[in-house]
């Protein structure tokens, strides 16, 4: 029997699966994707390549956790090492970490849920992922030509003077890198100000939305300076410049200024688009509105203001006079208070509210137990006199990855799993979802809960080696290992039930859960268009009716009304979708 392979029989057995035509059925073939202009497309192409570089650190992480299960660094030489967690650095920090939930769900829900239909600039926001593609092609092309082995903060003078690896070519990778974050940070903050749908207003926005409006101020006023502190690196690597290396003149504590002075707004770059996720989360799953909507709107833009006032913590021990880092000790204070009311104001939420289990409130729920810790040890490290005794240990380690990991990670995963049925029309395994994010739970914290033992003990960070007289220092790298290989396997488990649901599972109704934003009074996968007219909003944020006057729609449940007249959506006046 012969088979069908032209591209309009696998056009038409595409369109096939799903009951109406949608931007992903709309049109077919690799052109129609690496040419594409809807937000929705992009959004999924950041997907793949933002998934395609965590696996890359993914696995320099197992690599790195391999060597130290034993004391003697016996797996790898030194140098080796070297190369290994700056790779894992490198690719994670700049290519997953940063551009994640940006580039993916902002990407695909922010004109969506501002009732537009595309980002204001579509061209550029194509040329952004072209412009990610081919930093991250670079950088990654510098790690198989030879490695770079600085560390992934590119420390000076080692990174200009003496290290003979690939660190410039990796360097224009991250250069390059750095005008894709300044265009999406533009097209973000154009599209708020100028597309929203009538009757959305600035107080009707999604907190999602708050998030990335403040995260895109960051990558436009941070991003420049990272850029330019990378491209004198190179240039005093080429050219010898007396930029930063002390015997032509240079300073090298003035990199440690630049390179944090972005670095360090980065973290909330990684952090706020997260912190948005899991207020659309809270606020869906527990069937009511957030408490105190405009404190934690306006905490998003104070964490974005402060975020660019506290770099100086990461050079108590750098030379910098006592009287700055006292200064920037008690602004690293004060600016865990925005982080705190949005904790405070998401438990408040859940407070007698009607919660679920369904996966994506899992996953708020562990974001906001593991962030909390992330945070909390953070004022440990922004104390002078206790961190000179954990700079530089795995204490710092863990504090960061309870952030970037326990936080940004998952709530990548949480909002995924939110948005899934949207982006995809399907619906995946709710029993499987909820046994990985248990798995990852628990991995997670037996693999980084460890390293704060491991560096109150003195156990110095990017160590291959360590003494074997220190028994407890193996038997807790031993537990964090084994928490690095059960964190593994809970990763890997949502991308198989992920792929296998976009074939086989069932088909997502145009609100699952049910919600209140716009994005869910599109079809599931919505048109290309979004809108059939634009949407004209009259309802407050995260309006919900009580529980009992609504009807049950979720997963295992039918879907809404015919036409979306759901009770959790009444107040958007729009034109009734096929």
């Amino acid at each position: 029997m012969s088979t069908q392979t032209t591209p309009e029989a696998r056009a038409q057995e595409w369109r096939g699966r799903f009951p109406t035509v949608n931007y992903l059925n709309a049109d077919y073939g690799i052109k129609s994707w690496l040419l594409t202009k809807d937000h929705k497309r992009i959004g999924i192409l950041y997907l793949i390549s933002v998934t395609f570089f965590f696996a890359i650190g993914g696995a320099y992480a197992a690599a790195i956790r391999l060597e130290l299960l034993t004391p003697l660094g016996d797996l790898m030489q030194s140098h080796t090492y070297n190369k290994v967690f700056t790779h894992h650095g490198i690719m994670m920090v700049f290519f997953f970490l940063i551009p994640s939930i940006p580039t993916t769900l902002g990407n695909f829900l922010v004109p969506m849920m501002i009732g537009a239909k595309d980002l204001a600039f579509p061209r550029i926001n194509l040329l952004s992922w072209y412009i990610y593609m081919v930093g991250g092609a670079l950088t990654f092309a510098a790690l198989l030509f030879g490695g770079v082995d600085t560390g992934w903060t590119f420390y000076v003078p080692y990174s200009t003077n003496f290290s003979n690896t690939y660190v410039t070519l990796a360097g224009l990778g991250i250069f390059i890198n750095g005008f894709s974050s300044i265009l999406t940070g533009l097209n973000f903050i154009v599209t708020v100000h100028t597309m929203r749908a009538p009757g959305m207003t600035w107080f009707r926005l999604p907190l999602f939305i708050w998030s990335h409006y403040a995260t895109s101020l960051v990558m436009i006023l941070g991003t420049p300076v990272i850029a330019i502190t990378i491209l004198l690196l190179a240039l005093e690597r080429v050219a010898h410049v007396g930029i930063f290396d002390p015997a032509l003149g240079g300073d090298p504590v003035l990199f440690q200024h630049m390179f944090w002075f972005y670095s360090h707004p980065a973290v909330y770059i990684m952090v706020l688009p997260g912190m948005g996720v899991i207020s659309e989360i809270v606020a869906t799953h527990t069937r009511k509105p957030i408490f105190g909507y405009s404190f934690v709107a306006f905490s998003s833009l104070a964490i974005a203001v402060f975020g660019f006032l506290v770099w100086g913590h990461h050079l108590f021990v750098s030379s910098q006079s006592v009287y700055a880092g006292m200064i920037f000790s008690l602004i690293s204070f004060v600016v865990a208070i925005p982080s705190a009311v949005k904790v405070f104001n998401w438990t408040a939420t859940m407070y007698k509210g009607s919660l679920s289990y369904d996966t994506p409130m899992l996953y708020a729920y562990a974001f906001i137990g593991l962030f909390t810790i992330g945070g909390m040890t953070g004022l440990f490290l922004a104390a002078l006199g206790l961190d000179i005794h954990v700079h530089d240990t795995y204490f710092v380690v863990a504090h960061f990855h309870y952030v970037m990991v326990g936080g940004q990670v998952l709530a990548f995963l949480g909002g995924l799993h939110n948005w899934w049925p949207k982006m995809t029309g399907r619906m995946y395994p709710e029993g499987w979802a909820r046994f990985a994010a248990l798995v990852i739970f628990v991995g997670f914290n037996l693999t980084f809960f460890p390293q704060f033992l491991l560096g109150y003990m003195g156990m110095p960070r990017r160590y291959h080696a360590y003494p074997p007289g220190e028994p407890m220092w193996q038997v807790l790298h031993v537990m964090s290992t084994g928490g690095a290989s059960i964190l593994g396997i809970g990763l890997l488990i949502p991308g198989v039930y992920f792929i296998w649901s976009m074939r086989y599972g069932r088909f997502a109704p145009a609100n699952p859960w049910p919600a209140t934003g716009l994005e869910w009074r599109t079809p599931s996968p919505p048109p290309t268009e979004n809108f059939a007219v634009t949407p004209v909003v009259t309802w407050e944020a995260y309006e919900y009716r009580p529980v009992e006057e609504m009807e049950v729609v979720g997963p295992g449940a039918p879907d809404a009304p015919a036409g979306g007249q759901h009770p959790a959506n009444r107040g958007v006046e729009t034109e009734e979708q096929p």
